[in-house]
């Protein structure tokens, strides 16, 4: 509840303070000064107001958040997979931020002494008095400095935004909007392997009826980014890197080697990888390397439980848990590469009717020296 109720803050400030932003551009555009105020006349003073206490409020949240990761250090901040570069990158966030914010509050503020107050809005008209003596080449100065300070800020923010972990502020929305709402756990069946199982228990079926000796091979599973769903590639550009999937893994707890976490980012980074690759070199391109391997070992995803702890821990409904089925999908049927426990357990399924190396008719002997009172 409280990181939320601070993200809250911080996210009404993106989107509320681009209104006063769409002004700042068409003034620098059109020459003129504060555009919007005769139109919208008192409203306006009350508008800028709030959304200087707003920008107040987002300065707070900056600095509630960059304490909890840099002093108080929640332990879902850390792992194998928060290298310096995502450190990095979230205080770099907050410290931006904070400078935007600030630039907005001085702008205004220096534009209350230079306008002698007639522009005097909610927070700016108490710092103004800090700088009264100024003289009114600074005051212009000022005004100008942090107005420019601002309106490049803020590009430059938005460039950074896809190359960062928060271009969840954008994905977001759309992510949550796509989101699966089958029951969670229910897996999905590949349509080919289905289709076969039906044949196979239809004695007059014809296997070779609809064949297609053109049609390209189909891949079980995924090995690489290229295998997976649009929907997945989504997911790992809306992670924001919070660990709160991560924090409730099971097999994480017990210290194996799985981090959801880490298989989404990951994934973007392979994207990233293979998205270069393709506009050096094409979409026929061949780089010897695939996200099952070189990025996620077999380790990680045959530790996976299939609990969707994960999944229900994601604030944006994020799933992991698929990219790592379909990874699961392509060691099992391509590669034949399942750990031994598993080999043994479908040995006996197909040949037993059960998990267990006896037969299906032996299944309650266990039972046979309880004493147990049976009810009809």
């Amino acid at each position: 509840p409280i990181a939320g109720f601070f993200h809250f803050l911080i996210y009404a400030g993106f989107v509320l303070i681009n209104i006063e932003v769409l002004e700042i551009v068409i003034d620098g555009l059109l020459g003129t000064h504060r555009i919007f105020a005769k139109p919208l006349g008192s409203l306006y003073q009350i508008a800028i107001g709030f959304f200087e206490i707003l920008s107040v409020l987002v300065i707070v949240a900056c600095v509630v958040f960059f304490l909890r990761r840099n002093v108080q250090k929640l332990k879902r901040f850390s792992g194998i997979e928060m290298t310096r570069w995502p450190r990095y990158d979230a205080n770099a966030i907050l410290v931006v931020e904070v400078v935007l914010m600030v630039a907005l509050l001085l702008m205004n503020t220096f534009d209350n002494l230079k306008t002698n107050g007639e522009y005097s809005f909610a927070v700016s008209q108490y710092i103004a008095p800090l700088f009264k003596n100024y003289s009114p080449e600074a005051i212009l100065y000022n005004e100008r400095f942090w107005w420019w300070i601002h309106i490049v800020g803020i590009f430059v923010f938005l460039n950074y935004l896809p190359y960062s972990k928060h271009f969840h502020i954008l994905m977001a929305f759309p992510n949550t909007y796509f989101s699966d709402l089958t029951p969670a756990g229910q897996l999905s069946n590949m349509q080919s392997i289905t289709n076969e199982v039906k044949i196979m228990l239809d004695p007059n079926a014809n296997p070779y009826a609809a064949a297609d000796p053109n049609a390209a091979v189909e891949r079980f599973g995924a090995k690489d980014v290229g295998d997976l769903s649009w929907k997945n590639l989504m997911d790992a550009y809306s992670c924001t890197e919070c660990g709160r999937c991560t924090s409730v893994c099971p097999a994480n707890m017990t210290g194996k080697k799985l981090s959801p976490r880490k298989i989404m980012m990951d994934t973007r980074d392979r994207l990233e990888e293979v998205g270069s690759i393709i506009d050096e070199q094409g979409t026929k391109y061949n780089d010897n390397k695939s996200l099952l391997h070189d990025y996620i070992t077999a380790e990680e995803i045959w530790a996976c439980t299939t609990c969707n702890a994960c999944v229900e821990a994601c604030p944006i409904v994020i799933n992991p848990l698929n990219i790592i089925i379909e990874l699961r999908r392509y060691l099992t049927m391509e590669e034949a590469k399942i750990p031994a426990e598993i080999g043994n357990m479908s040995k006996n399924i197909e040949n037993n009717f059960a998990p267990w190396a006896f037969p299906a008719a032996n299944r309650a002997n266990w039972a046979n020296d309880v004493q147990m009172n049976v009810k009809s």
